[in-house]
C-alpha cells in the first residue's frame, strides 16, 4: 500500500517525457557541462527518451500531477546456460529526496517486478546504486566488472595472427552480428535490441571507435569498441569468437604503441587478463557490476539447464521471498540429463535459501558450497555435493549498463 492516498501510480508515456527527464537529471546530477562534454544538448536527450518511454515499461509515482518518482524496465533477452530468457532490466530508479523513506520506491519496485511476471520474464536485471538497498528486496550480486590498466610496454609482443583489423561504422553489420553470434554462444550475455544498441552509445564521445577482426576467409571473429584520448586508449569492450581473433585485436592494439602510452579496459569475462600477458604485472581491479533476481521460480526453472553428465536426482527448494510471495514456497526439482522439471515427488534431499541466494547459485556467481560456507544455504554437505554436482558453473558475462 501507498503511505498516501493522493499518491497515484500509473504507466508513463511520451507526454511525461519533461517529467521524467527532469527527475533523471535531479537524481543522478547531469549537468550541461557533462551534456555538452560528450556532444548531447538537452533537447537531444529529451528527444532520446521516447524510445524509452514507447518501448519500455516505466511507472511512475505522483503527487497530484507532479512526477516524484519512476522507474522502467527494458525487455531484453540473456542467454542463460543455452537457453534464451525473456528478462526486464530495471533502470532509472530514482524518487525526489523529499520523498524518500516513504516506501514509495519498495512499492514501484513490487509493481514492476510483478508486470515482469505477467509478461513471462522471470529474471531481473539491474546495476546497483546501493547493494545493501536493493539486497532488502530480493537482489542479489551476479556478476563482475574488471577494469585493467597496460603500460605500453606490456602490450603482447608475441601475438601474431593471419587476418586483418578494419575499423568500421557503429552500425555497421558485422559489428552487429557478431555481437549477436557471441551472445549465442556465452552464458549471462544479453541479445542487444534497437533500444540496448541506443543506451550502449548513448554517452560516448563521436571519436570513440569500432575495430573488427576478420580471418583470411573474411570472416568477422571479434571486435573492439575503443576511444584515444590524452595518450590513453579506452577500450569498452573486446569480445572474440576465438583465439586467433583475441590475439588479431591485441595485435590491432600494440600498432597504436606510438601513439599511446597506456591501455585502460573494461573486461566482463570470469577471468582476469593478467596470466594472458607475458608481462602480467599490471593494475586490475575487479567489483561486483550487476544484480539479479528471480522473479518466478516455477517460469524460470523449466528452461533452466542443468549438467546433462550429472546423476538424476530430486532436490526440493524451501525459497524464503519476503518481497514476492508468489516465490516463497517449496519446489521440488527433478534434474535428469541436463533439464529441470518441476515436480511433485518427495524429494529426500532438502535445501533452504532466500531468492537471493537462488539467484547467484543458479547464474553461476557462487557455487553451493561456498554460499554453504558463508551461512546462505541449509541443508546437509551431501546435498550441497550433489548440487554443486548437478549445476553447471560459469559466471555470467554481462556488459550492458541500461
Amino acid at each position: 500500500m501507498l503511505p498516501n492516498t493522493e499518491y497515484e501510480i500509473r504507466n508513463l508515456t511520451t507526454s511525461d517525457a519533461d517529467q521524467y527527464n527532469a527527475l533523471l537529471r535531479y537524481a543522478f546530477q547531469i549537468t550541461e557541462q557533462e551534456l555538452s562534454a560528450t556532444g548531447w544538448r538537452d533537447d537531444e536527450i529529451k528527444q532520446s527518451k521516447f524510445p524509452i518511454l514507447e518501448r519500455a515499461d516505466v511507472l511512475g509515482c505522483f503527487d497530484h500531477d507532479s512526477l516524484v518518482s519512476q522507474i522502467a524496465t527494458y525487455p531484453l533477452k540473456m542467454n542463460i546456460y543455452g537457453s534464451v530468457y525473456h528478462i526486464g532490466f530495471v533502470t532509472s530508479v530514482c524518487t525526489y529526496p523529499e520523498y524518500t523513506g516513504n516506501g514509495i520506491m519498495k512499492h514501484l519496485m513490487y509493481q514492476s517486478l510483478k508486470h515482469m511476471r505477467h509478461r513471462q520474464q522471470s529474471l531481473a536485471l539491474l546495476f546497483p546504486y546501493s547493494i545493501p538497498l536493493y539486497r532488502k528486496m530480493g537482489w542479489e550480486i551476479i556478476s563482475n566488472k574488471m577494469t585493467y590498466s597496460v603500460k605500453d610496454t606490456q602490450i603482447p609482443t608475441k601475438a601474431t595472427a593471419p587476418g586483418y583489423v578494419r575499423r568500421v561504422s557503429w552500425d555497421n553489420e558485422d559489428f552487429h552480428n557478431l555481437h549477436s553470434q557471441f551472445a549465442a554462444a556465452t552464458h549471462g550475455c544479453l541479445f542487444r535490441n534497437a533500444l540496448a544498441w541506443e543506451e550502449y552509445w548513448r554517452w560516448d564521445e563521436d571519436d570513440t571507435m569500432v575495430a573488427v577482426y576478420y580471418d583470411v576467409n573474411g570472416k568477422s571473429c571479434g571486435y573492439m569498441v575503443y576511444l584515444i584520448k590524452d595518450d590513453v586508449m579506452h577500450i569498452k569492450e573486446m569480445i572474440y569468437l576465438t583465439r586467433e581473433a583475441q590475439e588479431g585485436l591485441w595485435e590491432y592494439i600494440r600498432a597504436h604503441d606510438s601513439m599511446i602510452d597506456e591501455v585502460r579496459g573494461s573486461s566482463y569475462y570470469s577471468d582476469p587478463i593478467a596470466f594472458e600477458l607475458e608481462d602480467g604485472d599490471i593494475k586490475e581491479t575487479i567489483r561486483p557490476y550487476i544484480m539479479g533476481r528471480i522473479v518466478d521460480v516455477e517460469q524460470f526453472f523449466p528452461k533452466y539447464h542443468c549438467d546433462p553428465t550429472a546423476e538424476h536426482c530430486l532436490i526440493s527448494f524451501e525459497i524464503d521471498d519476503f518481497f514476492l510471495p508468489w516465490n516463497n514456497k517449496t519446489i521440488t526439482i527433478e534434474f535428469h540429463q541436463g533439464e529441470c522439471t518441476i515436480s511433485e515427488q518427495k524429494a529426500e534431499q532438502t535445501v533452504q535459501l532466500s531468492i537471493a541466494t537462488l539467484t547467484t547459485l543458479l547464474l553461476g556467481y557462487k557455487s553451493a558450497a561456498k554460499l554453504y560456507r558463508m551461512g546462505r544455504i541449509k541443508a546437509t554437505e551431501q546435498t550441497v555435493r550433489q548440487l554443486d554436482d548437478v549445476l553447471l558453473h560459469e559466471s555470467p558475462y554481462i556488459s550492458d549498463y541500461i
